[in-house]
């Protein structure tokens, strides 16, 4: 129970400001709570299990490159597909926020390549390297999910508040410039890791 609490509050403290939050914030302007909330839920909890195991048996942390700078390049096209996805007409608009899919595997996606070589992965890492057994093992995984997905959760009301009173055209570069800045920064560090 210790390693879960533990996990929890220092995966959700961890998450507060980081890029993922702000990914949901923007996220949840585009589309519904819930496929925005599964797309999390579902890249966190297979990144953090994976992160458990790395934990578990090397008790070291991936070298984070090549992954930032695949991560990185992703991000530059998820603010290609920001920009090129509002040119809908109205018809299609409806259809694209209806299809949930479409959203899960978008949201989903972003969240698992923003997430390998994060200090939240790396943080599960270490925490899983403190805590063996299948009790701690499981405590450190559960514990993470959820705190990350409880800190995006929170990022996705405040985003859900701003998409309402925001315009359109301000939600669609604003999301636009915040997957390229991602992008930038991801690449940056990246490089300097290589």
């Amino acid at each position: 129970m210790s390693a879960f609490i533990i996990s929890l509050v220092v995966i959700f403290i961890a998450e507060l400001g980081d890029k993922s939050q702000l990914m949901a914030m923007t996220f949840a302007t585009r589309f519904r709570t819930l496929p925005v909330l599964v797309g999390i839920t579902v890249a966190t909890a297979v990144v953090h299990l994976a992160s458990v195991l790395l934990g578990a048996a090397l008790g070291a942390a991936l070298p984070t490159g090549p992954i930032s700078i695949l991560a990185g390049v992703a991000f530059f096209g998820f603010a290609a597909w920001t920009l090129r996805g509002d040119e809908l007409d109205d018809d299609e608009r409806v259809k694209a926020r209806r299809a949930t899919g479409s959203a899960i595997l978008a949201v989903g996606g972003a969240f698992f390549l923003a997430e390998l070589g994060d200090k939240t992965m790396l943080a599960t890492v270490t925490l899983a390297a403190d805590h063996g057994g299948v009790a701690g093992l499981t405590g450190v995984w559960l514990g993470s999910t959820i705190g990350m997905v409880a800190a995006d959760a929170l990022a996705i009301v405040v985003g859900r508040v701003l998409g309402r009173r925001l315009p359109e055209r301000v939600i669609r570069y604003g999301a636009a410039a915040g997957f390229a800045v991602f992008g930038a920064l991801l690449t940056a560090d990246g490089i300097r890791s290589l």
